[in-house]
């Protein structure tokens, strides 16, 4: 018998993006917006000049009906495009926002519209990051490597992605790391960053088609070079193999993902502080975030912490 996945989890995610030139963003804005409220739509999508970006979650039907006027558009499906499920609405509401870039580096010669490094595929990868002579790169932020890498991979510890170009001047150079593999969340920022690598010199620049995402989803948890979980942008916090959802959750003091483990941690305090922010807590917004937590408590009608 097969298992109706709407059935189980009622909503479906669509993470997605394209570089891709735009011209009237305006427009386009007002477009999608009417769109995704007709469709009781939630997430975000970002629109610049290079393309679109975003993530976006609904019911089924109305989720298809949405990438269907996504496609139209821009060609979505001729990008990247992927699709999860959840138990819960994983975003509170829908925002299409105008940007400059729709992944902020901030270095022009960085332009995947006319220079790109070499797609690698999900089933090929192990191969790539396994080759001694290959500089495997996480082009994530630090939080978001904190749940999970791949095995041998150097974790550039960025806060954001801007930091990145800075980093490779320091650590990185074109004549001796002749070939340099990158990986992120859903392809995105590997995609820009093999650009710039590229318009500074390095030869044999790789990035994993689809991102982590793709290879979760692919790869079977017995052959995967992977450990920990994924980090998402969203309510699941983070997945594995197959794309299930994980045990992580979110500090709500500082934002950190944590374990299940850390919340027995004697900094943990639910939905005000944990291990990577107790320390740094001020009175004033320890208290606000008590007060905070406790209004979201009587909300839910689960009674008022003491």
């Amino acid at each position: 018998m097969v298992m109706n996945m709407t059935n189980t989890y009622p909503y479906k995610i669509a993470a997605l993006y394209r570089f891709v030139a735009l011209s009237d963003i305006p427009a386009l804005k007002d477009r999608i917006a009417a769109e995704c409220a007709r469709l009781n739509i939630c997430g975000t999508l970002l629109l610049a000049p290079e393309g679109i970006n975003g993530t976006i979650a609904g019911a089924p039907d109305d989720l298809d009906a949405i990438v269907d006027v996504l496609d139209e558009l821009f060609a979505v499906r001729q990008g990247e495009l992927k699709y999860s499920h959840a138990s819960d609405k994983p975003f509170k509401r829908m925002k299409v926002r105008p940007k400059k870039e729709i992944i902020t580096m901030k270095q022009p010669e960085a332009d995947p519209t006319k220079l790109v490094g070499t797609y690698v595929a999900p089933k090929d990868w192990n191969a790539i990051i396994s080759d001694p002579d290959v500089v495997v790169l996480d082009t994530r932020n630090q939080y978001e490597t904190a749940v999970g890498t791949f095995r041998g991979a150097i974790d550039p510890k960025t806060e954001f992605f801007t930091e990145f170009p800075d980093f490779v001047k320091q650590h990185l150079d074109p004549a001796k790391h002749k070939k340099v593999a990158m990986y992120c969340t859903g392809g995105i920022r590997c995609e820009k960053a093999s650009s710039y690598m590229l318009s500074q010199g390095f030869e044999e620049v790789y990035h994993l088609k689809g991102g982590i995402l793709q290879y979760l989803e692919d790869i079977p948890a017995e052959e995967s070079l992977w450990d920990g979980g994924c980090f998402v942008f969203d309510q699941r916090v983070a997945v594995t193999h197959g794309l299930k959802e994980g045990t992580w959750d979110i500090c709500l003091g500082c934002g950190h993902p944590l374990t299940p483990e850390e919340h027995d941690h004697d900094a943990y305090e639910a939905g005000v502080s944990c291990s990577h922010c107790h320390a740094g807590l001020s009175d004033e917004r320890r208290t606000m975030l008590r007060q905070r937590h406790n209004f979201l408590i009587r909300e839910r009608g689960e009674g008022t912490r003491a």
